[in-house]
């Protein structure tokens, strides 16, 4: 057995300005950004320090709401029936998406009024409609919250308004930001709908505008919440998509709704100007072959079980090099799935990232006759 390895790839980026990239000022308290693909984060300002998460909380309330949907514990078109306690919000001057005491509102609409007029009632009604009451609902958005990683987060109620403990970071927004997009795509395109109309019982339908200021400015934001605490000040978690490319920032102590608006904005396109991402391999997509000793085949398919992105500053010279390293030839018989060596990702020679490589195939062990002059071949002309 050998040590070998394999360059699989290699890319040279060579661009001629002097300074690496260019640093930048956001007028927030707490903000960080991160390229979605790799999950590099790119600038961050405070990220860890605890903060209020005003309505960004209800980032998590939907994603409970998704996860349930995706489990088959509700539909779209079940109705809620709203209590007293929901009516009531909508009464309290918070933003609402004004439903009635008794109403039938069906989980979509319910969604709709969270996700797009942050109503603060919608979250009530749905919690109580799903898990009997608030708290038990809660209790899963903690437990989603651990899920995750977001270890620096409790929630205390399903819509943000003020409570001393339901608090969170800008970092912790991040992590439950991009699960969202990642496992829930089929919902999350309720974030950049613009508008919802709802249809009253007793009353004439009202419209409102999602309070996204970022989805107006057509530079390919689709998301996410806005938040607002006298404490707290202006608070946003914002994602842009362009081509390929995601890049989410999440922002909380702007000044005012002007500078949550300008600064998210300059940062989304600071990072969309100043950093490439790349792929590198995708998964369960073949990357090579690797030399296979007494099997039924000479060679084996290897794959990695994920996507794999690197980001990289534009005006930064960078060799980024995936090698693959394993002992071979790889001895029969070989199981799919089976680990067989390492992907290393190395950028200026500096080892990045180690990835597991797997085979493709089962590959069964060759028969006797087969083994014998196979070996027999090794021992004359070496050949594998």
């Amino acid at each position: 057995m050998k040590y070998f390895k394999i360059l699989l790839l290699l890319l040279s980026f060579l661009l001629f300005q002097k300074n690496v990239y260019s640093k930048i000022e956001i007028d927030a308290n707490y903000v960080i950004l991160q390229d979605h693909l790799s999950g590099e984060i790119l600038f961050e300002k405070d990220a860890d320090v605890k903060i209020y998460p005003a309505s960004m909380t209800k980032i998590m309330t939907t994603i409970v709401v998704f996860d349930l949907l995706k489990k088959g514990e509700t539909t779209l078109d079940e109705m809620i029936t709203i209590s007293e306690k929901a009516w009531r919000m909508s009464q309290s001057g918070y933003s609402s998406m004004f439903i009635m005491m008794n109403d039938q509102i069906s989980v979509e609409n319910l969604l709709k009024g969270i996700i797009i007029v942050s109503g603060n009632d919608a979250c009530i009604a749905l919690a109580e409609g799903l898990s009997g009451t608030e708290m038990d609902f809660v209790n899963l958005m903690n437990e989603k919250a651990e899920e995750i990683g977001m270890v620096n987060t409790n929630f205390n109620n399903s819509s943000g308004i003020n409570d001393v403990e339901n608090y969170s970071t800008v970092r912790d927004i991040l992590k439950m930001s991009r699960y969202m997009i990642l496992n829930f795509p089929e919902y999350y395109d309720y974030y950049k709908d613009t508008s919802f109309t709802w249809d009253r019982t007793g009353g004439d339908p009202i419209t409102q505008g999602n309070r996204n200021p970022l989805l107006y400015k057509n530079m390919g934001v689709d998301g996410i919440k806005t938040g607002f605490l006298t404490v707290e000040k202006y608070s946003l978690a914002s994602s842009m998509k362009i081509g390929t490319r995601r890049l989410t920032a999440v922002g909380s102590g702007f000044e005012t709704k002007n500078s949550r608006s300008r600064e998210s904005a300059k940062i989304l396109n600071w990072g969309a100007r100043t950093f490439d991402t790349i792929q590198v391999a995708k998964k369960d997509e073949p990357i090579t072959s690797l030399n296979v000793w007494l099997g039924k085949k000479n060679k084996v398919e290897v794959i990695v079980n994920e996507d794999i992105y690197l980001t990289i500053p534009k005006r930064k010279k960078k060799i980024i090099k995936a090698i693959i390293e394993y002992n071979g030839p790889v001895h029969a018989p070989i199981n799919k799935g089976e680990k067989l060596g390492k992907l290393n990702i190395y950028i200026s020679g500096e080892l990045t990232q180690q990835i597991d490589i797997l085979s493709n195939e089962n590959i069964k062990r060759a028969n006797i006759f087969s083994r014998l002059f196979k070996s027999l071949n090794f021992l004359v002309w070496g050949d594998v």
